[in-house]
């Protein structure tokens, strides 16, 4: 175990953690990242990125990660492989553990560690979890080629799933608990157009069921009306595209957050409840979540922690 010291801790990666890396090693902070456990985070599991600037043919996203991770490395970023397990934000320097039982001090804080799936809270989707049910269709997709699959959701991130899976399944259920979808005008047109998606609104998964894996879904329609209906699908793959929580439990009592764990940014920056610790990317983000908005996000957190040490060195 041994302890270090740095202008700029930066905990996460992505879009928002190395953008915040970047700016920090050519503001000479000199800064140490904290990749977590999904380095590059939640794009790595993303296949073609098509509006990020710059990319006008598109990218990959672990190729997208990779060229943003290098960039930091290239200015002199720090980084580490493990995970940050405790904070104390009670005085400055700050004080950071981590999964080894190492420390750092750190004259500024920037919290740029993203969110996570949500899940419906089925009993059944942790039995099937790795055996069916998936919250990454780029992820295990390859595995159900010419297979029967559902995805849930309404919004731009469930139909491009569907409309991912549509290319490798023989069939998609597109289940939307509203009776209609809240994507983008074209993500909706895309998804109609596909001649092997099913849209199923106003339904809701009630339960799965299989012997060893996966082999369909209870569903109720049309709950609480005169063709109110339940029925079985029998499906290989079940993926959920509901959205996301921010991974903010190490942070819970010492940072001020709003209902749902986002971090709360009181002011026109990046700071968050305590001066000198900053936050940036989906951890503070409960509307847009785009990688261009995280990207930006970690520009301006690096630029207010670079002026916080100015004004309080």
């Amino acid at each position: 175990m041994f302890t270090s010291k740095t202008k700029c801790l930066i905990i996460g990666s992505g879009p928002a953690g190395y953008t915040a890396a970047i700016y920090a090693s050519r503001a000479n902070m000199e800064p140490i990242l904290y990749e977590g456990t999904q380095p590059g985070g939640q794009l790595t599991t993303t296949s073609e990125v098509e509006n990020f600037p710059g990319y006008p043919e598109g990218v990959m996203g672990s190729q997208l990660m990779d060229d943003l991770r290098r960039q930091a490395e290239r200015f002199g970023t720090q980084l580490r492989q493990g995970t940050v397990t405790a904070v104390n934000f009670d005085e400055r320097p700050f004080k950071i553990t981590d999964d080894s039982g190492d420390t750092v001090t750190a004259d500024t804080v920037i919290i740029a560690t993203g969110a996570s799936a949500k899940y419906l809270g089925l009993p059944d989707e942790s039995r099937f979890a790795g055996l069916g049910v998936s919250a990454c269709a780029t992820c295990d997709g390859f595995f159900y080629r010419g297979r029967t699959v559902a995805v849930v959701g309404g919004g731009d991130t469930a139909c491009e799933e569907a409309l991912y899976l549509s290319n490798l399944a023989k069939k998609v259920y597109l289940i939307v608990r509203k009776d209609y979808l809240r994507a983008s005008k074209v993500m909706q047109k895309r998804v109609f157009d596909k001649d092997n998606i099913e849209v199923c609104f106003e339904t809701v998964t009630k339960g799965l069921f299989g012997t060893e894996f996966l082999e369909g879904a209870h569903l109720l329609q049309f709950a609480n009306t005169e063709q109110q209906r339940e029925f079985d699908i029998a499906i290989d793959g079940f993926f959920l595209a509901i959205g996301h929580k921010p991974n903010t439990e190490l942070f819970s009592g010492k940072l001020d957050m709003d209902s749902n764990g986002y971090i709360v940014l009181p002011g026109t920056n990046q700071q968050t409840s305590i001066a000198g610790v900053f936050a940036a990317g989906d951890v503070a983000d409960p509307h847009y979540q785009q990688a261009i908005c995280a990207a930006a996000s970690g520009c301006k957190a690096a630029l207010d922690a670079e002026r916080f040490i100015m004004e309080n060195s």
